[in-house]
């Protein structure tokens, strides 16, 4: 069975472990509405950004 020849150091190894930290969306609240939508999209409610009627919402 293989053996490592030298220790693997902290930073190596924590180097390996960095993609498993999830960050939640960024959720704001639409200034038009009042509803929640992702940040920089438009609103799926309204369909305002950024003060703008960007499309029609049935």
């Amino acid at each position: 069975m293989a053996v490592p020849f030298r220790r693997v150091s902290s930073t190596r190894r924590d180097k390996r472990r960095t993609h498993d930290k999830l960050s939640a969306p960024a959720v704001v609240k639409c200034p038009e509405c009042g509803e929640f939508k992702l940040a920089h999209r438009v609103c799926g409610h309204c369909g305002y950004y950024n003060g703008v009627k960007v499309k029609d919402v049935k």
